[in-house]
């Protein structure tokens, strides 16, 4: 069994000290360090650090990454593994604790969401090697930490739009649809924005792994096409890809749990709209997601899509 970071007393560490606290670990035969901060990043801070022959990022996170279902120590050991799955970055250093993993620098383009919808097909390869990698240390289900959220939400007041709460019956119609005959659960990235896919000219590689946990693949391919406002027929040819075939209930499985994850990923911007130190516009954030979320689980549609989505598919990749 893992055990959960080292509590560290008195005030949290800004970036600065964990900063220093990761140059400190790095330094070796006395070379000096260049450090550049690299933009993006919305629960932590990145910094790229070339020393001699090290080339590596170093990624602080902020003390506010508790609330959001984030454990570095399951961070840490899914990273190893998604590297080994030739997928994620090479693990370089991890500080208990502390907020701070390192890992090796990888040379590409970062992707914008037109990106992604132009790559379907080798984002699909992707995700298939890291699905059938080494297993995760942690589950994740969003349904799960959508409730965790709210609870957080809850107890500090914070702002959500107006009309979340009254999702909530829908929502739970589309949890029920989704456990009645669930699919296998394999290793998942679970926070597929574009900014955390890497393209060297050859793979397309995936960075970031705080969400990362076994999950079912259809959360990975919903999310993933939600995150970047990919449209339907996006969301056709990403399943052709993973599975090499589409059927209704592949579909649907898929939509459905992009939707669940739109639901709760606006509790999260919430969240950190009210907590977050960063610079980010996270209200923006949350009605980015909220929008249409509400819009599908007050659809026509949602009925047909529950009914395919809790089908059973003994054909569906194992």
């Amino acid at each position: 069994m893992t055990t959960k970071p080292r509590a560290r007393p008195g005030p949290a560490p800004g970036p600065a000290d964990q900063l220093a606290t990761a140059l400190a670990r790095l330094s070796h035969a006395g070379q000096p360090s260049e450090v550049t901060e690299l933009p993006g990043g919305l629960t932590n801070h990145n910094y790229r650090v070339r020393s001699g022959d090290l080339d590596v990022v170093v990624r602080v996170s902020s003390p506010t990454s508790a609330l959001l279902a984030v454990d570095h120590e399951h961070e840490w050991l899914n990273s190893i593994a998604a590297a080994q799955a030739g997928v994620g970055a090479p693990v370089v250093d991890y500080v208990p604790g502390e907020g701070i993993l390192v890992v090796g620098f990888l040379p590409g383009r970062t992707y914008a969401a037109a990106d992604v919808g132009a790559n379907l097909r080798r984002i699909a390869a992707s995700l298939r090697r890291l699905h059938a990698g080494p297993r995760f240390a942690s589950r994740f289900d969003m349904f799960d930490i959508q409730r965790s959220y709210a609870a957080i939400v809850r107890e500090r007041r914070l702002r959500v739009p107006e009309g979340y709460w009254l999702l909530d019956s829908a929502a739970g119609r589309v949890e029920q649809a989704l456990r009645v005959h669930p699919d296998p659960l394999v290793p998942c990235h679970n926070d597929l924005l574009a900014a955390n896919f890497l393209d060297d000219g050859g793979d397309v590689r995936i960075i970031d792994y705080e969400y990362s946990g076994t999950n079912e693949a259809a959360f990975e391919l919903g999310n993933l096409v939600g995150e970047s406002r990919l449209g339907h027929d996006h969301l056709v040819e990403l399943v052709e890809a993973y599975h090499g075939r589409v059927s209704d209930r592949l579909l649907a499985r898929a939509e459905l749990w992009g939707l669940a994850g739109q639901y709760a990923w606006t509790l999260w911007g919430a969240i950190q709209h009210g907590v977050s130190d960063l610079d980010a516009d996270f209200w923006a954030f949350t009605t980015e997601r909220f929008e249409p979320a509400a819009a599908l689980l007050t659809s026509r549609r949602l009925d047909d899509l529950l009914d395919a989505g809790a089908g059973d598919d003994p054909g569906a990749r194992r």
